[in-house]
């Protein structure tokens, strides 16, 4: 089923290149594939003319996932970009890199593993799918249980709070399991412990908590989180585990916090996701998920095939997939080591604050972000009587920048905030050059008519009484502009 969707230039259904017209002189259609073939040199052109209209990943400061790598590593890239992993027999060392990385990685989250142990793992193609998997163990290991108990097994749930990232919502939907979800509130913005412990009940399967929230980069209690259940399954008999959804957060914590106890060093992380394509410095394409042990993913959920030339076991949600990106890991976990991700993950650090510091200079913003946590700033506008955060959001594209603005989960949504995540490749310069960009922005605003204001004036000018409150306003604002960048997205988004 085709969901994506195509803009209409308002001209016809067809492509023109000016270059390509050296080889071709008849157009091409846009939707169906043409009677016959044309040169590599014009194909070539005219895709490469079209993708010049798109953004600059180095601009785009909404992503979190790696926009470079060394050119060592981008040949490596090139050069196994033919391989598919999942034929482990025909391409042995491949598999064996994929087992390296885990055990690193398994290690470096502090898995309880002997010395001739290997961890268990899985390579995925992001944290959406290393979630899927993970909840499915999770899932099954609950109904084993409450079968075994003679006990009704149709109604699991799993606790998170609002600001989960949407693959959440999609394991809930896809797998039939009710997300029940811990509200957030205005200066608090990640899930509260005391409010997770108390949804949990017999069916809950397990407790999600996110280890750097893309909302603001805020690390979750993961040890209060884990005190707390340790107190009510004492209480109730029950064995509720936690999962840590460390996406962005996986690959910082353990050099930049190495004392925060939030992994396997607490008895009720059971398993624990990241992303290689985010702060593990690779692109995009590549995720991880650990388990503490084998009994932590049943065995029933693992497939062999043997018709690739030997048993292979298997758990994935897809089948085929390039060994690129696990290639790619493998040679950043060993140029770099454990010195070389900490001095990275502290000069992203050093960025965020020089970042923070200018926007709390100019005297416009509250910092909605925490220094401890992702590094990525996180601000929203301090008066909201004249522009809001989207208008600001849109100017900067201008100049470039694509910086995001949006609401928070409920029970915040009035909360409108401006992000800017840190990545490797993103310098000092580039920060001061982006705060100079943003008080640009505010003074042409600040020249503009004020919409809110005008309308207010017409109305009582026209004896209309006015009772709306600030806040009103803002959710007024808010609402309007969430429909207008909704209505963007059907137009050029792609589902």
């Amino acid at each position: 089923m085709v969901l994506s969707k195509t803009i209409n230039s308002g001209s016809d259904d067809s492509l023109h290149s000016t270059f390509a017209s050296r080889y071709v002189r008849t157009v091409l259609p846009r939707f169906k594939i043409a009677e016959s073939s044309i040169p590599k040199e014009a194909a070539y052109q005219i895709i490469n003319d079209e993708l010049m209209l798109d953004g600059n990943p180095r601009l785009n400061l909404a992503s979190f996932v790696t926009t470079w790598m060394e050119p060592e590593c981008d040949k490596l890239i090139m050069a196994s970009i033919n391989k598919n992993y999942v034929d482990m027999d025909e391409y042995p060392v491949t598999t064996e890199l994929q087992n390296r990385c885990v055990n690193m990685i398994a290690h470096l989250f502090n898995a309880p593993l002997g010395d001739s142990e290997t961890a268990v793992g899985v390579g995925t193609v992001g944290s959406s799918e290393a979630i899927m998997l993970a909840g499915l163990a999770f899932k099954r290991r609950w109904q084993n249980k409450m079968r075994a108990a003679g006990k009704p097994c149709d109604k699991p749930n799993i606790v998170t709070g609002a600001n989960v990232q949407v693959c959440w919502e999609k394991f809930a939907r896809y797998f039939e399991v009710e997300l029940k979800e811990v509200k957030l509130s205005e200066g608090y913005y990640v899930m509260d412990p005391e409010k997770a412990v108390e949804m949990v009940d017999e069916n809950t399967i397990c407790v999600a908590a996110i280890l750097g929230s893309t909302l603001n980069g805020e690390f979750e209690d993961v040890k209060r989180l884990n005190d707390l259940l340790v107190e009510k399954n004492a209480e109730t008999g029950w064995d509720t585990p936690i999962h840590v959804d460390a996406a962005s957060g996986g690959f910082i914590a353990p050099f930049l916090y190495p004392e925060l106890e939030w992994d396997f060093r607490l008895p009720l992380v059971k398993s624990i996701n990241v992303s290689g394509h985010k702060y593990g410095l690779v692109y995009a394409g590549i995720g991880w998920v650990i388990w503490r042990n084998k009994e932590d993913l049943p065995d029933e959920l693992i497939f062999h095939i043997n018709y690739l030339g030997a048993d292979q076991p298997t758990f994935t949600l897809n089948f085929s997939k390039g060994s690129s990106q696990i290639i790619a890991q493998y040679y950043q976990l060993i140029r770099l080591g454990f010195e070389g991700y900490k001095n990275i993950m502290e000069n992203c650090q050093e960025n965020a604050m020089v970042l923070k510091e200018g926007l709390e200079k100019t005297e416009r913003f509250n910092i909605v972000s925490k220094d401890c946590g992702v590094p990525l700033v996180a601000f929203s506008l301090k008066d909201h009587s004249q522009h809001n955060e989207f208008e600001i959001s849109d100017m900067l594209r201008r100049f470039g920048w694509i910086v995001p603005a949006y609401t928070m989960p409920p029970d915040a949504q009035h909360i409108t905030v401006l992000r800017v995540v840190i990545r490797e490749d993103f310098s000092r310069t580039l920060a001061e050059r982006l705060v100079n960009d943003i008080v640009k922005v505010l003074h042409e605003l600040d020249t503009l008519p004020a919409k809110v204001n005008a309308k207010i004036t017409v109305s009582e000018e026209n004896g209309v009484a006015n009772s709306t409150t600030e806040m009103e306003v803002q959710r007024k604002i808010t609402d309007a502009w969430r429909k207008f960048v909704a209505d963007k997205k059907k137009t050029n988004g792609v589902c």
